[in-house]
């Protein structure tokens, strides 16, 4: 059974930093690609970054380029997103995925997402 709890949401101003975590269980963790998607009140899910299994491949989305950082520790079955000058519009729950394929995650997104976390709230005040 697999299972991804995301951690370290919460309330912070606007110019803040916040990492979130994500554990993972029930999957071989290191062959595995993950992610980071968000979703905002009235919002579609969006694509925020995803990792390959090693962790020499990333990508970001453009809003959140130069500001988020996604990392991974494989012996520990986690990943991590590490948001640097959160804006208020960086204000939606953030759920952590698992993809089979990194290509597919970064191809056609959330539809090829084989697991899903429970999501974390992360709000950004001005």
């Amino acid at each position: 059974q697999v299972q991804l709890v995301e951690s370290g949401g919460g309330l912070v101003q606007a110019g803040s930093s916040l990492t979130l975590s994500c554990a993972a269980s029930g999957l071989t963790f290191s062959y595995t690609a993950m992610g980071w998607f968000r979703q905002a009140p009235g919002k579609e899910r969006e694509y925020v970054a995803q990792i390959s299994g090693s962790g020499g491949s990333t990508n970001y989305a453009d809003s959140v380029k130069g500001r988020f950082t996604i990392s991974r520790d494989n012996a520990k079955n986690t990943v991590y997103l590490q948001m640097n000058t959160l804006k208020p519009e960086d204000t939606a729950v953030y759920y952590c995925a698992a993809c089979r394929s990194s290509r597919d995650l970064l191809v056609f997104g959330s539809s090829r997402v084989d697991y899903w976390g429970q999501g974390t709230q992360v709000t950004v005040s001005s």
